[in-house]
């Protein structure tokens, strides 16, 4: 049976590193892979009856390390230390060294243009290099696709060697052979700019760092035991079932999804919805696990663990959408793959043509050939959209919007027109009397059987109804009868017989005045209309998306005049009312084939809709079907978020395409500078290392941009 697997792998640090497990895991079988150098993450579907211990070995034996069998935030907080240490350790070190090397070209202290000394500090560094980048330039050529630190290794190596000839062999003219300063160079300037990419691509999954450390771990369990003595105990929070009462008290973190059955207070839910201010909640609420009770004492009864929790869900869904790769990603993949032999053959034609035709000498073409080994960079042609969607869904995240893959934030840039649904989207989906009228009966009398029909009925309306009327003294009725989508009739003492209902089961006629009509003896007494209240940032939300070009349209399936007072409302531009499920579906296709469309809505009835369109967009509370089919989920439930979420995948698309622009600029423009003499070995090592660091602080402004 297929399955899917997500682990964390230690070393995966920059965006070659994930092609090249993505490509071996791709020659084992896998499917549906994706690696990513910003979280350090890699999934990946596997074939029936796979060793998934030996898909993780072959990981392993490319040079990085799966992480098994361990929590989550223990695994990254290990990785993060044991990275710092080590790397920080040997890049002291390599440092100290190299300084005094540099130092000779511009001071003339005999002692340090000595060829043994030059050597004593140039060895240790060069076997730090190996140490560091040649087991993977290794196993990254056994397995046929050469990374970054095969041109490292080579363009070090050859500055070491051919100075290591030079003082052994011509002693007497050393000084023109002499590069070891080079060859110490490039390692100690790589590792730097490896050390700070490193830190900086952290920086990106900041917000999902934050959210997973908003899982408790503890949880103060309520027992009770057969003579109801309660007892408190203090559990992991893994050990909480369903349906546990657990208690949570002034400054908790709340550890479970649940259900207050006891208490109020309010309660800090920006990280999960982006809203500052704490809300009120009270019995009945419901409450997610990781947020935080900031003022009061609660019960709460579970209703989810473990896998199943929303924050857990939320991290999940972010880390899914940052592993899939929009098309600009899989074009530079593509490149980086023959990357490297690429550079391997321009550096070779370099000395050749530098040598033979320039008629420079060999020395000063091999320098020239080593500088375009180290200047190129096909770390950031990987790194260019990674780093943006990192730094894109987590700040979404931060602001109440889910999306389900990067190349969903693609899609956004794209979109022309947005379709709403009405009830429960544009409107608050809870109902309520608007206006009542009594004919030929007081309305005193009109109210009192209204609630005393109502009363007896479980219909969302009804319940509306006695929701705003429920402190009205009933009429006194007998023999009460729920007809189903029909409506309601009684008699009352006097024998008189009393319907509520709809239309099309008591008004004779077209008029369309009200939703309910109350009949006393087959004659008219009077009627209420229902309307369902518009969300209280509706109308400033299709403002905004209108100013911002987009066309605004309202697909619903209720009635013509309902739907225009609420297109009327809100200054929608066009109205399609009346639509079945299977409609919209038809109607949001035609919609698509004239310009790319996004569908928002929250029924079960839009879910067919909502996958047909080039993005759906969910709210928080909609059904669960819905925010299965929808790409983009709006966790805070406010409707104003949605232009944030267009604004923000806008940005991000626009953030990829400059890192590309950056990366291939780069290679591009550094190349044939370093080919030409225009810079040296050691200046390429060190503009080759913050080329990275360039495109990562670009992506990170994402992170602080106005919406």
């Amino acid at each position: 049976m297929e399955q899917t697997i997500s682990v964390v792998v230690e070393g995966m640090t920059c965006g070659n590193c994930a092609l090249t497990i993505s490509k071996v895991l791709e020659k084992k079988g896998m499917t549906h892979i994706a690696a990513n150098a910003a979280s350090g993450e890699v999934s990946f579907t596997t074939p029936e009856h796979t060793d998934v211990d030996q898909v993780f070995d072959t990981i392993d034996s490319l040079g990085y390390k799966v992480q098994r069998h361990k929590p989550e935030e223990e695994t990254h907080q290990q990785h993060d230390h044991a990275h710092g240490d080590n790397a920080g350790n040997l890049l002291a070190v390599c440092i100290l060294l190299t300084i005094p090397l540099l130092a000779h070209m511009f001071i003339g202290w005999h002692v340090l243009h000595m060829p043994l000394v030059q050597f004593v500090l140039a060895t240790p560094v060069f076997i730090i290099g190996c140490i560091v980048f040649v087991p993977g330039a290794f196993r990254s050529l056994k397995h046929g696709v050469p990374n970054m630190n095969v041109l490292i290794m080579l363009g070090a190596s050859a500055a070491y060697f051919y100075s290591l000839v030079g003082w052994l062999f011509i002693p007497q003219q050393a000084h023109e052979y002499l590069f070891f300063e080079t060859a110490a160079s490039i390692i100690t300037l790589v590792m730097i700019g490896n050390w700070l990419e490193h830190k900086t691509v952290k920086s990106t999954t900041v917000a999902i760092d934050a959210l997973v450390k908003l899982q408790p771990q503890k949880a103060r369990l309520l027992m009770t035991d057969s003579i109801g003595k309660e007892t408190i105990l203090e559990v992991a929070t893994t050990d909480v079932k369903m349906g546990d009462v657990v208690v949570v008290n002034h400054g908790d973190n709340i550890p479970v999804d649940g259900r207050i059955i006891s208490g109020e207070a309010k309660v800090d839910e920006h990280m999960i919805t982006g809203e500052s201010e704490a809300p009120q909640k009270v019995i009945g609420d419901m409450v997610v696990g990781g947020t935080i009770v900031v003022d009061g004492n609660l019960r709460i009864v579970t209703t989810s663990v473990g896998d199943k929790s929303v924050l857990s869900n939320i991290i999940r869904m972010v880390r899914e959408a940052q592993s899939v790769k929009p098309k600009l990603q899989k074009l530079a993949d593509k490149i980086s793959a023959i990357f490297v032999p690429a550079v391997f053959s321009i550096a070779l034609l370099t000395i050749i043509i530098n040598f033979f035709f320039v008629h420079l000498s060999f020395p000063a073409a091999m320098m020239r050939g080593i500088a375009v080994l180290v200047i190129s960079c096909p770390c950031a042609m990987g790194l260019a959209t990674p780093a943006a969607i990192a730094v894109g869904l987590g700040r979404a995240a931060r602001n109440g919007i889910l999306i389900k893959g990067g190349d969903t934030l693609e899609l956004l840039k794209t979109i022309k027109q947005v379709v709403f649904d009405k009830t429960g989207t544009l409107t608050t989906g809870s109902l309520h009397i608007n206006s009542y009228m009594a004919i030929s009966i007081s309305e005193q009398e009109f109210q009192a059987v209204v609630v005393g029909l109502e009363q007896r009925s479980s219909h969302p309306i009804a319940v509306s109804i006695m929701r705003q009327w429920g402190n009205i003294q009933s009429a006194e009725l007998t023999d009460v009868k729920e007809i189903k989508g029909m409506g309601v009739q009684a008699t009352d003492a006097a024998g008189n017989l009393w319907q509520l209902g709809a239309k099309k089961w008591l008004a004779q006629t077209n008029n369309e005045e009200f939703d309910l009509y109350l009949y006393k003896n087959n004659v008219c007494v009077g009627g209420l209309v229902i309307t369902d209240a518009l969300r209280p940032d509706a109308a400033i939300t299709i403002q905004q998306l209108k100013a911002a070009g987009y066309k605004t349209i309202l697909l619903s399936g209720d009635t013509p005049k309902k739907c225009e007072q609420v297109a009327a409302a809100l200054g929608i531009d066009e109205v399609y009312a009346g639509f079945s499920p299977e409609q919209k579906n038809l109607k949001i296709e035609e919609f698509v084939k004239t310009a790319p469309t996004a569908m928002v809505g929250d029924g079960i009835n839009d879910a067919p809709a909502l996958a047909r369109a080039t993005v759906g967009i969910s709210l928080s509370d909609a059904s669960q079907i819905a925010i299965q089919s929808a790409q983009m989920i709006i966790s805070n439930n406010q409707l104003i978020t949605l232009p944030k979420a267009i604004r923000l995948g806008i940005y991000t698309e626009q953030t990829i395409k400059q890192n590309l622009f950056w990366a291939f600029i780069y290679n591009i423009v550094a190349i044939p500078f370093a080919a030409s003499g225009f810079l040296t070995p050691t200046w390429g090592a060190g503009i080759m290392a913050l080329s990275d660091v360039v495109l990562i602080i670009n992506s990170l402004r994402l992170g602080v941009r106005r919406l």
